[in-house]
């Protein structure tokens, strides 16, 4: 008898725990969005790339429509000097600043998604400009999968 209490006790705090209230995010509903405007100012190579990457992903959904205004700044800076006092390594960080309007619930968010990394720098002037370019494109995709990623989390927010 003390078996199967101990048995249903289990049981029933099982279920009073299992329901905490997590919501997993369904990936059918990601990029459930439409985006009437983007105004970029900053770095412009870098938001070309951002601003097609979210046209490219929306959805023709009336119910969010979005106006984004996006703010990029890239800074790079000596990371490490030899004892010559060469330049052997940068370091690139990518922050960009985000404003959505999100035009039927009238809200306005803000937030930021930063991105950073180093590259060698070579003998020559093209293999370090080579270098910096992979840096920069590998920076880009982080930052895009970041960006859709927090636009996701607000346009699926009810």
């Amino acid at each position: 008898m003390k078996r199967i209490l101990i048995v249903f006790y289990l049981i029933i705090t099982f279920l009073m725990l299992s329901n905490c209230g997590y919501k997993v995010l369904d990936d059918t509903k990601t990029n459930r969005f439409s985006i009437k405007e983007i105004s970029t100012s900053g770095d412009k190579r870098i938001n070309f790339k951002i601003k097609n990457s979210l046209i490219i992903d929306t959805t023709n959904n009336i119910a969010n429509s979005l106006i984004i205004e996006l703010d990029t700044k890239k800074t790079k800076n000596v990371k490490e000097k030899n004892i010559k006092n060469e330049i052997i390594k940068y370091e690139v960080s990518v922050i960009s600043n985000f404003k959505i309007n999100l035009l039927e619930r009238r809200k306005e968010y803000t937030f930021s998604v930063s991105s950073n990394g180093d590259y060698l720098a070579a003998d020559k002037y093209s293999t370090t400009l080579r270098n910096e370019k992979r840096l920069m494109e590998s920076l880009t995709k982080d930052l895009i999968d970041k960006i859709k990623k927090q636009i996701n989390l607000i346009t699926n927010d009810l």
